[in-house]
């Protein structure tokens, strides 16, 4: 079942993807002088990717007025310690074959700025990608960088993407100590044999390290990757919670702080600005529904050597729709299929 809303501070996870624009919040404190020169001062440390969003439009879905917004949230796996993503990036965020995406997180935000829904998409999704034929989506990153897994999940969907961020797991990781960590509650021990952690049930507090741990492991979990996102989106929900508490948001110097710290981890597409995101995030302050979903599943399999998730398409198709048409809620509820992410396994 989905989780219900109302006061829970459920509702605050996607501010996450949108916590760079709070910055408003500072007009309490501040003179609008130094306002206009935090704002301009951030917008200088947030890093954009010029050609994250596909660049010929007769290719996608066209943009409709009315029907609200849609971005991509991405974690991406590196297969080099340093950073690829946000201020602190040493090398680009993309080159062939040495990226992955292990995180691919579809956000649609309602028109009326009330509702809002979060779509997990399997990473080992079995689809076609374009110029490439079928494979796993992520391998759609691997070779052509953001722009190319849009274009594929447009495909799939229908439905079409208008911003773009990225996360790697340097940064995710940093992001986390930067907040004092979080806290998640496990519904029953579970053992990692890979990285050799036991995960005691109950209310866990994790630190960075921990966290990036928690949602990579695989082994052991009944629903393999299934339990896998819903870990991912419990930890997203619990670091908004943490971000977003009051002692956060009326506290300057650590708001101050904490924006600084995330533009250092985050990459956007070249067409988000702090007033884009200012925007976004006033009109998330009447958010009264958030469901968490997974992008709807046929099964698992085998093509080849890989191990794969079949997509139940018939159903992507009935909740590309309801994206579309800004009813997502309504598929929801009527499906009965969203996540629970106040207890993970």
């Amino acid at each position: 079942m989905s989780d219900p809303i109302g006061a829970s501070p459920m509702h605050r996870a996607l501010r996450l993807l949108l916590i760079t624009g709070t910055a408003g919040i500072l007009m309490g404190a501040c003179t609008a002088g130094t306002l206009y020169a935090f704002q301009s001062s951030l917008d200088s440390e947030i890093v954009r990717i010029p050609d994250a969003l596909p660049t010929l439009e007769s290719e996608r879905p066209p943009p409709e007025v009315g029907v609200g917004e849609n971005w991509l949230l991405v974690g991406t796996d590196s297969r080099s310690e340093k950073a690829t993503t946000g201020k602190d990036a040493t090398t680009r965020l993309w080159r062939p074959g040495e990226q992955r995406t292990d995180t691919i997180m579809l956000i649609h935000l309602s028109e009326s700025g009330n509702r809002a829904c979060v779509i997990s998409i399997p990473r080992d999704s079995w689809v076609s990608v374009p110029g490439k034929g079928k494979a796993k989506i992520n391998a759609a990153f691997s070779w052509g960088g953001p722009a190319l897994l849009i274009k594929t999940i447009e495909k799939v969907t229908g439905v079409r993407i208008d911003h773009y961020a990225a996360i790697d797991f340097q940064g995710f990781s940093s992001a986390t100590d930067s907040i004092g960590g979080v806290d998640v509650e496990i519904a029953r021990t579970v053992r990692d044999p890979f990285n050799n952690v036991t995960w005691k049930a109950g209310r866990q507090h994790l630190n960075g390290e921990q966290a990036l741990q928690f949602v990579r492991q695989r082994a052991n979990l009944p629903g393999g990757d299934l339990d896998r996102i819903k870990r991912q989106q419990a930890l997203l929900n619990s670091i908004a919670d943490k971000v977003l508490s009051t002692e956060t948001l009326t506290n300057p110097l650590k708001l101050n702080d904490l924006l600084r710290s995330l533009t250092k981890a985050i990459s956007v597409d070249s067409g988000v600005t702090p007033g884009v995101l200012r925007s976004r995030m006033l009109k998330l302050t009447g958010l009264d529904s958030l469901d968490y979903v997974t992008m709807p599943v046929k099964g698992t399999g085998m093509e080849d050597s890989q191990s794969v998730v079949y997509l139940d398409l018939p159903q992507v198709r009935a909740l590309s729709e309801a994206i579309q048409d800004d009813r997502v809620d309504d598929y929801v509820r009527e499906n009965d299929s969203g996540n629970a992410v106040d207890e993970v396994r």
